[in-house]
Order: C-alpha cells, then sequence, then structure tokens
C-alpha cells in the first residue's frame, strides 16, 4: 500500500506538504500541488477514507436501508441516489431490510457503526405507535431521510413521497370515464401508508361518481407477483363480477393478469386491469399495463436534496412529488354484454 511518506520521499518533500496539497490547501504552491498529484496518481496511492473521517468528523458515508435492490422501485430510486451524492463527493452503504422489522434493526445498527454521515431509510411499517431503533436514531441526532410517507413510530423524520392518493384517484377516475361500474382493487400491506392512501384514493373517486363502496369488491393483496395471483384467484373464487381490476402495483397487476389470461380470459376484452409505478415487467407485458409513472429518479434526488438540507442545520418540508397516469393497451370500455362472473364469462 502506498502511504504519504513514500510519496513524500520519491519527491524530496515532508510528508505535511504532501498531505496539504492532496487537501488542495492553498499554502503549497500550484507547481509542487500539481507533481504531488500527478506522481501520487502514478504510484496508485488512494486516500484512506477511515483515517479522513477520523480527522473531519465526517466518513462522507451515506447508508441507505430498503427492503431489496431486486423491487424495480427501489432500483431506480437507489441509481438516483447513488448518483447525486457522486456528484457531491459521498459515497454509498446499502442493506437490505427484507422488510423485516428485526432486520431493519440489525441493518440501521450495522450503518450507524460505520458512522455514516446520515440514512435513507424506506420504513418497515408495523403496527405498533413506536420502535426502538428509530428512537435510538432520533437520540444520536443523525440525519435520516425517509424515503416514503411517516407512520406514528417515524413521523419525526423527514420524508419524501408521492401524491398517492391524488394518482390513485386518477387511475379509478380513468377506469369509470370508460363505463366500468364494478371495479375491483387489489390492495397492499395493511400497516403500509401508501397502500393506504392508495386505496383511498380508489374509494374516493367512486364516492364522487355517486357509486357505493363495495367491499366485497377489495381484495387483499400484497406488493408482489405471487401476492397478485393469489388475490385474483380469491376474486375469482368469490364471483365479484368485476368488469375491471385496480391493482396497487404493478407487480401485483401482472399476477392477477397472468392469473386471468390462464383462465381464459381476455384483457382488456373481458377485463380492464391498471397498476402502479410503471416498472419495465408491466410497460412489456404481454398486454402492456395501463399504470402511475411514480417519479422514481426525481424521488431519489429530492431525496439527497433533503439530506444536504439536514447536514447544513436546516430542516426541509416534506416533499410530496407527483406522478403522471399512463394509459395503455390493458384498459378498454366494458364489454356491452354482462360482465365476467368471478373473472370468467357470464353465463348466458
Amino acid at each position: 500500500m502506498v502511504r504519504l511518506k513514500d510519496i513524500a520521499q520519491k519527491i524530496g518533500v515532508s510528508v505535511m506538504t504532501v498531505s496539504k496539497a492532496l487537501r488542495d490547501e492553498p499554502d503549497v504552491s500550484a507547481a509542487t500541488r500539481s507533481r504531488i498529484k500527478h506522481l501520487a496518481q502514478q504510484m496508485g496511492y488512494v486516500p484512506d477514507s477511515t483515517a479522513q473521517g477520523l480527522r473531519s468528523r465526517f466518513t462522507k458515508l451515506f447508508g441507505v436501508a430498503i427492503p431489496s435492490i431486486t423491487n424495480p422501485i427501489f432500483a431506480r430510486v437507489f441509481f438516483a441516489i447513488e448518483e447525486r451524492a457522486h456528484d457531491l463527493g459521498y459515497d454509498l452503504l446499502l442493506t437490505h431490510t427484507q422488510n423485516l422489522p428485526d432486520r431493519e434493526e440489525f441493518c440501521i445498527r450495522r450503518l450507524l457503526s460505520r458512522r455514516v454521515d446520515g440514512l435513507f431509510i424506506s420504513p418497515v411499517y408495523r403496527m405498533e405507535p413506536e420502535a426502538r431503533i428509530y428512537q435510538e436514531v432520533l437520540t444520536r441526532q443523525t440525519p435520516t431521510v425517509l424515503l416514503g410517507p411517516p407512520a406514528p413510530f417515524c413521523k419525526s423524520f423527514v420524508s419524501v413521497e408521492i401524491e398517492e392518493l391524488v394518482a390513485s384517484y386518477t387511475v379509478t377516475q380513468h377506469l369509470l370515464k370508460l363505463g366500468h361500474k364494478r371495479i375491483a382493487y387489489l390492495t397492499g400491506p395493511t400497516v403500509a401508508p401508501w397502500a393506504q392512501e392508495r386505496l383511498e384514493g380508489y374509494r374516493r373517486a367512486l364516492r364522487e361518481a355517486n357509486l357505493e363502496v363495495d367491499d366485497r369488491l377489495i381484495f387483499q393483496a400484497g406488493s408482489t407477483i405471487e401476492d397478485g395471483t393469489k388475490a385474483t384467484l380469491q376474486m375469482l373464487n368469490e364471483s365479484c363480477r368485476a368488469t375491471a381490476v385496480q391493482a396497487v402495483n404493478d407487480l401485483v397487476a401482472v399476477g392477477c393478469a397472468e392469473q386471468l389470461l390462464a383462465q381464459g380470459l381476455r384483457i382488456p376484452e373481458d377485463v380492464s386491469i391498471a397498476g402502479f409505478g410503471n416498472v419495465m415487467v408491466a410497460e412489456h407485458f404481454r398486454v402492456p399495463m395501463t399504470t402511475i409513472r411514480q417519479p422514481k429518479f426525481r424521488l431519489g434526488v429530492a431525496a439527497v436534496d433533503a439530506m444536504m438540507q439536514l447536514l447544513k442545520g436546516q430542516r426541509p418540508e416534506t416533499k410530496r412529488l407527483t406522478a403522471e397516469f399512463i394509459e395503455r393497451k390493458s384498459t378498454a370500455p366494458p364489454k356491452a354484454a354482462s360482465p365476467t362472473t368471478a373473472g370468467r364469462p357470464a353465463a348466458s
């Protein structure tokens, strides 16, 4: 490993001069600074970031705790955070919580042990009003930005989020304008505020259209393709006679669509389907999905911008970004004939 001492001996200056030159201190001449930097690059010198952090009390590291990088939403958000952090001279430490509270606590503690300058957390939502690890982060006064809406246990933190309710309302309005009156809804995790807001957007659009909110058309799903498949099987078995299905996210919508197609139904001729998120699998599905384009990259950039304000001792306002409705081939007016029964063509 190349040390400052090695560079100093090679060029014939003091170790302090080399250190100052590499930090661009003003009391080293431009010519000497240039020679030292050029030699350091030739010798393969890499600064010891740990030692630098001990001297400055800043590590230039951010910690990120998300459910999984395989989730296409978080993959894009993380990419944006990484790009913006890179521009600002920060590195990232990534951990996966798998949406498990115990795993989340372990991840956050591990990041804190690395003395990160700040945390980006997608909360693992739970019913409890308090969570020990979040109280610990507050006590340590570690700058923290939530990637998503806060819940009671994390309400003290700054967050960046999207207008979930408005976006979901827009999807339901689209289906209503096409002429659908029996719209099934595949909802997400009950404890997640974002899922609650999307469900409320659906309910609000129905109420404004003077339609009864029928709980027999609401099915508990989750957030994965498998969850969408299971919820759709339940919908088929309960004969809800829906002409359209609105899913809490695109993955659930894809699971629903796969199951309906397996039953011999056509999309959108027999059943319309709409998702939420605009992930690649929905855009390139056999029947491209009508959905909401979440501002994933902008969300990541907004999170880093909020973090930089926190590091300056400022308290940024919660950032709520608008989303864009995208109509594709998976939605169309209902057939003039009777709606589907349990997802299957009604008996004549």
